[in-house]
């Protein structure tokens, strides 16, 4: 009597960094992949042809227990990579692609979708309107955040603490790949940084980690501030006064009465909850997907929504 042998879930993952990241092959692992295959060094130009040659090798049939996951350091580049992966697909060969690089569609997912919901909770209010500071925007978490915030209407300002001119191509870069409208902006002295807090609705620190952005003495210029987020979990924080645990506590420090911080850790358990449910939805789905930062933000909102 013959026996029927499941065919493993296979995850072929893309990175144009000369290695790929632990922390996403242990996600993938935990999520249910049993082999994982990393591709190093791979740009666009890799992409249709590593595709092709996951999807036809395994019939009909076992592109549904087949994944690609992109990562890397690039947001735009990885954007990219999504959209030539989906391009090489012929259905019905057809499988899931995951993007995440350096984490920063997963993590800028559940920075804003955390926001959002204490701007509903707190203070009945939505993005629709405010005005949001991106500070260390620049980077990969930074401008994920941005074109997030700016999708749902916030007027966005992406600071560079070190070149205004280099936050003004971030700012161009982000307008014209994902069709939303920012600004860029140098905070370099405190004169720049204390201007740019005191139109702040909302400030998001993205900085790198162990580097305090926002002092005790600058928060005290964010007169109009009523959220404070930051993904530094590295001492010092990021922001003066937000803790990494912080998830809607009252800011010390903070000039208005009624602000909040949210910390990282708080930011970091909504993170690992969206990364997990998109592997697992990548490899359950049974039809393809296709997952970037967008689908992110619509699990965050999900995440978040279940813990009220």
């Amino acid at each position: 009597m013959s026996q029927t042998t499941e065919r493993p879930y296979i995850l072929h993952m893309f990175t144009p960094t000369p290695q790929m990241s632990p922390f996403d092959v242990n996600m993938a692992a935990d999520a249910g992949y049993q082999i994982l295959v990393p591709y190093c060094d791979v740009d666009v130009r890799n992409v249709v042809q590593l595709t092709q040659d996951a999807i036809f090798s395994r019939g009909p049939k076992g592109v549904s227990r087949t994944g690609i996951f992109i990562g890397g350091r690039d947001v735009m580049l990885a954007a990219d990579m999504l959209e030539r992966a989906r391009e090489a697909m012929v259905p019905p060969f057809e499988v899931s692609v995951f993007a995440d690089p350096s984490g920063a569609y997963t993590t800028s997912a559940a920075l804003v979708a955390l926001v959002e919901a204490h701007l509903k909770a707190q203070y009945g209010d939505e993005f629709k309107g405010k005005q949001v500071l991106v500070l260390g925007g620049t980077g990969a978490v930074g401008r994920v955040t941005a074109a997030i915030s700016a999708t749902l209407g916030a007027q966005v300002v992406i600071a560079s603490h070190s070149d205004a001119a280099r936050a003004q191509r971030a700012s161009q870069d982000i307008d014209e790949r994902f069709g939303v409208k920012t600004s860029g902006l140098g905070t370099g002295t405190r004169e720049s940084l204390h201007a740019a807090l005191a139109h702040a609705d909302i400030v998001f620190a993205t900085a790198a980690a162990g580097v305090q952005i926002v002092s005790a003495a600058d928060l005290a210029q964010a007169q109009r501030l009523v959220i404070a987020a930051d993904v530094n979990a590295v001492p010092p924080e990021g922001i003066a006064g937000v803790n990494v645990m912080d998830d809607g506590k009252p800011l010390a420090g903070a000039a208005r009465p009624d602000a909040i911080g949210i910390g990282a850790l708080a930011i970091g358990n909504v993170k690992y909850q969206v990364e997990h449910r998109l592997f697992t939805r990548m490899r359950t789905a049974g039809k393809a997907a296709y997952l970037g930062f967008a689908e992110a933000f619509d699990e965050a909102r999900a995440v978040v929504a279940e813990r009220s």
